[in-house]
């Protein structure tokens, strides 16, 4: 091995082993996280996904919206919802689709986002509950936080 490589090696064995920057140690508690797609025929789109080994968890196609699962992969199906494919975070929920214990409210979720320097729309209008916000990254990717309880 020559030189380069063993300083190459010791710098990325250094990197490995420091503490985690702060932000990693105390992260934001988002909630089950998905991808959704945006598609033109749910049908085939479910059907599609049945083939990659997802199972319907939820949704219902005669609505245009299913929640597929694959392990711990999630992704939703809508039809003629969302503009564009989006990235989401439920908090409240598990990647099960079932209820977590305490969880932190979209509202508050809204509101560190804020203070970090974010542009998240206008704050949300109730105290609890359901409620839903969006964001969007610098790539204009929007990033939907969706709290359903």
């Amino acid at each position: 091995m020559n030189f380069a490589h063993i300083l190459l090696s010791g710098l990325i064995l250094a990197a490995a082993t420091q503490a985690p920057p702060p932000a990693a140690r105390s992260p934001l508690p988002l909630g089950n996280f998905s991808v959704s797609l945006t598609v033109r025929d749910i049908g085939a789109a479910k059907a599609f996904y049945e083939k990659l080994g997802f199972v319907r968890i939820g949704g219902d196609p005669a609505q245009n919206w299913v929640i597929m699962k694959n392990g711990s992969t999630n992704i939703g199906l809508f039809q003629g919802m969302f503009p564009r494919n989006a990235l989401t975070f439920n908090p409240g929920w598990d990647q099960d689709g079932s209820p977590t214990g305490a969880f932190e409210d979209v509202r508050s979720i809204q509101r560190r986002l804020r203070e970090a320097g974010l542009e998240v729309g206008p704050a949300i209008d109730s105290s609890r509950g359901p409620a839903s916000f969006t964001i969007t990254d610098p790539d204009g990717n929007p990033i939907l936080f969706d709290q359903h309880r």
